[in-house]
């Protein structure tokens, strides 16, 4: 009789646990309706004090914890840049910090020297007229991880059906909710200067990388120049043809000698890149891209497009092989048709 008493307080004790922890499951958001919608933001202007990671999204805890214990009064917030579904989480970019002050209010200069004081910067959002915004209860710290799980599919969806250009992701922990911010105006505004410069590292390496496109693009084209030199057959009326056809493209002259057609070969697949966008073009226009976005309003799907848009030149690349490969249709003709007049010559 006695083992069954304890059983059955064992038993009442597990149910007990279980609808406890149901309870604060619930009370933390577990049904909570996530309801996304485009419009004005919750907030004007913006004073942070931030510190900018690369890395894993799950470590921004200890910034938090950091910049809560310097000032416990305030809110805080987290700017996330990328999508962990498609980036390396290791290279993940992100900032976490406090929101010292809000609209035309000033930050106590107290308050400003003690975060400075524990290497966090300082930077001003502004408030966009239009932002995809969707809330969260902010009960207990397990309605962090809900949030997480729930609101950021959320987002994408509603941001991928309507096709909408909405970035980077802002987190505002305020009160009892979760703000989760995604602006559709001056999105260049909120990218910090460590961002941008990253950015500006990246296109440096997507130049690098075209370079070494267009100089294996000389090779080949190189390679094929010397084997078609080697047939004696079509040597002399495939040098004519090949002086005929780039003649259009280049003022170099061929002659049927060794010198001359490396010569003639280079000029002719580097033509086409020098009356195109420059070196100097490519590094202005990443100088600046971050300012045209704030003010065309373009997404950071579009900023890493035109990171990889310095890569034009590899679209430029593939379009002159294409030709050069082209022209080796008529090279057959060309190769034929002499040898058919020397012929008829010769009965003649």
């Amino acid at each position: 009789m006695a083992d069954w008493l304890l059983i059955g307080l064992f038993a009442a004790l597990v149910v007990l646990l279980l609808l406890t922890l149901f309870g604060f499951a619930v009370y933390s958001g577990l049904f909570s309706e996530v309801v996304v919608s485009a419009g004005s933001p919750p907030f004007s202007n913006l004073t942070v004090a931030y510190k900018f990671q690369v890395g894993p999204y799950g470590d921004c805890g200890r910034l938090f914890t950091e910049g809560c214990s310097i000032s416990p009064k305030l809110y805080s917030i987290a700017v996330y840049y990328d999508s962990p579904h498609t980036v390396d989480p290791e290279k993940c970019r992100y900032l976490v910090g406090r929101i010292l002050s809000e609209g035309d209010e000033k930050p106590s200069e107290a308050v400003l020297r003690m975060f400075q004081k524990y290497g966090f910067k300082m930077i001003n959002f502004p408030a966009p007229s239009h932002v995809v915004m969707a809330t969260f209860p902010y009960t207990t710290p397990l309605s962090i991880h809900l949030a997480v799980n729930r609101v950021h599919s959320s987002l994408d969806t509603y941001i991928k059906e309507r096709k909408l250009c909405a970035h980077p992701r802002l987190e505002i922990y305020k009160g009892d909710k979760i703000y989760f911010i995604c602006p559709l105006a001056r999105q260049g505004d909120f990218y910090v200067p460590e961002m941008k410069e990253l950015e500006k590292k990246s296109r440096a390496a997507a130049i690098e990388a075209e370079d070494a496109q267009k100089d294996n693009a000389g090779f080949f084209l190189h390679h094929n120049e010397a084997i078609i030199q080697i047939n004696p057959e079509s040597q002399s009326p495939n040098l004519q043809h090949r002086g005929d056809t780039l003649s259009e493209t280049s003022s170099v002259s061929l002659e049927a000698t060794p010198d001359s057609r490396e010569t003639s070969v280079a000029s002719s697949v580097l033509s086409p890149f020098a009356s195109g966008r420059s070196r100097d073009e490519v590094d202005n226009r990443s100088e600046h891209s971050y300012s045209e976005s704030g003010a065309s309003g373009s997404s950071f799907e579009e900023l890493d497009l035109e990171g990889n848009g310095d890569g034009d030149g590899a679209t430029g690349l593939s379009s002159n092989l294409g030709s050069a490969e082209d022209q080796d249709t008529p090279k057959a003709k060309w190769t034929k048709e002499p040898i058919v007049l020397e012929k008829e010559r010769g009965e003649e």
